[in-house]
């Protein structure tokens, strides 16, 4: 794939992006997706080419540069006793030890990517402790591919997978640069995780899914976070159980904002893949931001 051009979603029949969708979260083989997509492209184009086409291209999309001179990074070690023992992640934060509120970062589903990188850097550069875990620590960590990662991350024992994001949260709460006022942000799978941590936690001060998997609608009476919750437009897959839930959180009276972004693809924050949408990613970060500045700020 040329480094120097980024591919659209508009480059591509809608078709074929669902099935990358349905392949990418593990819902057919990537030999079935070649097979499919190729009933869809146009002349000369083979499954096999689409599927390099609609790869990540991460030279393609850093915002925050790990040396950049405002911001400090490293590499650090957590415990999760209730899921694979040691994990690491990536930390950082602004120059400087000062205490300060934090921001969790939870990856899709294939690891600590460059990408996920790239949005800790961010949130520090906003002026937040942030971190983001790896997951697939216990497997060696993230590949350097997302179709290893995702492979990876697949054949993992979730219920663990979810106590070490648990144990995520709980290091970034209580770490000395902590106020202990922690936010999360979480994106497909790490949305997901993100509404599971709403769940699981009254003290999480603010939690921000985007397109991510609703938890159960009986669960959603013990949230105490206030939420804001970003689904894309075309999602079908995801957005099938929004009713349900803003239902349930209307039922229970939380604090809560929803929003969908018309024209947008799942996956549309993930500026390294054709599924992102520059303008809906803009203002879902914004919105992002500010949620964070109004409910972490220390008081």
């Amino acid at each position: 794939m040329n480094d120097h051009v980024r591919r659209k979603a508009s480059d591509f029949d809608p078709r074929i992006l669902e099935i990358f969708d349905g392949y990418v979260h593990g819902k057919m083989s990537k030999r079935d997706f070649i097979a499919k997509a190729a009933r869809y492209a146009a002349a000369g184009v083979t499954g096999a080419m689409l599927l390099e086409q609609l790869q990540p291209n991460y030279a393609l999309a850093q915002q925050v540069p790990p040396d950049d001179p405002d911001i400090e990074t490293m590499t650090v070690d957590y415990q999760s006793p209730e899921g694979h023992g040691t994990m690491k992640g990536l930390m950082a934060h602004p120059k400087g030890e000062k205490v300060r509120p934090a921001i969790l970062v939870i990856h899709e589903n294939r690891g600590l990517n460059p990408y996920i990188a790239d949005v800790v850097r961010r949130c520090a550069k906003a002026g937040y402790l942030a971190f983001g875990p790896d997951g697939l620590t216990p497997l060696g960590g993230y590949p350097g591919t997302d179709e290893q990662g995702r492979e990876m991350q697949a054949s993992m024992d979730p219920a663990k997978l979810m106590e070490d994001f648990f144990a995520a949260f709980e290091f970034l709460r209580d770490h000395d640069l902590s106020t202990g006022k922690v936010g999360a942000v979480g994106f497909c799978y790490g949305g997901g995780v993100v509404n599971a941590l709403a769940v699981a936690y009254p003290d999480l001060s603010a939690a921000v899914p985007f397109y991510g998997r609703q938890p159960a609608a009986e669960d959603v009476a013990e949230i105490q976070a206030p939420l804001q919750i970003h689904y894309a437009g075309l999602d079908e897959r995801i957005n099938a159980g929004a009713p349900a839930f803003k239902a349930a959180l209307e039922e229970h009276h939380k604090k809560y904002e929803m929003y969908f972004y018309d024209g947008a693809n799942h996956g549309f924050h993930n500026d390294t893949t054709p599924r992102y949408d520059e303008a809906a990613a803009k203002l879902a970060w914004d919105r992002t931001l500010a949620f964070f500045a109004l409910h972490l700020a220390s008081r």
